[in-house]
């Protein structure tokens, strides 16, 4: 029961995020009409965000685990900005209205903005 309360946390936490990067960062947008289609578009693109950050994260810092090294972690920021791309990218396939407009510094900051309000809303939000 607390991995489930943990996981909605996750994806409330996801979903918020974005909608605010939606709102805060141009080039970030959700094109529906309606709320309910904003909403579930929402969800959808978290829990693709969290399939592709839980799928290629570990890969990508396993193989380049030098790259880290040398740039003392800063080439997170273009990693993490990349796998935003990828949602975006990812989310238009499906069809769903998300739209990403470019890595720089769209992609990269959204990545930031979203990570740092998801972290933020865990350690609030996720207290046993």
């Amino acid at each position: 029961m607390a991995a489930m309360k943990s996981l909605l946390i996750r994806l409330g936490s996801t979903v918020l995020a974005l909608w605010l990067a939606t709102l805060l960062i141009p080039g970030i947008a959700v094109d529906s009409d309606s709320t309910v289609e904003t909403v579930v578009t929402l969800i959808l693109v978290s829990v693709i965000f969290g399939v592709v950050n839980a799928v290629l994260q570990p890969i990508i810092k396993t193989v380049g685990c030098g790259f880290y090294l040398l740039t003392l972690g800063l080439i997170a920021l273009v990693v993490n900005g990349l796998l935003f791309l990828l949602t975006g990218w990812i989310a238009g396939q499906a069809g769903l209205p998300f739209e990403v407009d470019g890595f720089w510094p769209t992609a990269v900051l959204g990545a930031l903005f979203v990570g740092v309000v998801t972290w933020i809303l865990g350690v609030v939000l996720d207290r046993d």
